[in-house]
């Protein structure tokens, strides 16, 4: 199993960032897939979650508004549009592959590595 997450970068107040996420191993279409982030010192925070057709999408208040979730089950892929950004969506983003509809990173069972996102103010 693998999640793959790039996209990553330095981006100033208001821009936008585009990260996605290749999975292999699984049968992806079957999952429900989350994003999660975590900024230095602090706890790994839920950002959004999509179910397995891609119709159904949830996101925190703390993105609501300015992200948007997608996935592309033919190509194995998740994506998170994210606009506005400001200086506290400064973290590493994860991506997350679960069985369970839910924000609790507990029950998430595969992980990528992570992408560095920092917006400068």
């Amino acid at each position: 199993v693998q999640l793959q997450a790039s996209g990553g970068g330095l981006v100033q107040t208001g821009g936008s960032l585009r990260l996605s996420c290749a999975a292999s191993g699984f049968t992806f279409s079957s999952y429900y897939m989350g994003w999660f982030r975590q900024a230095p010192g602090k706890e790994r925070e839920f950002v959004g979650r999509i179910n397995g057709s891609g119709y159904r999408v949830y996101y925190a208040d703390s993105v609501q508004g300015r992200s948007t979730i997608s996935r592309d089950n033919a190509k194995n892929t998740v994506s998170l549009q994210m606009n506005s950004l400001k200086p506290e969506d400064t973290a590493v983003y994860y991506c997350a592959a679960t069985t369970k509809w839910t924000t609790d990173h507990v029950q998430y069972d595969y992980w990528g590595q992570g992408t560095l996102v920092t917006v400068s103010s």
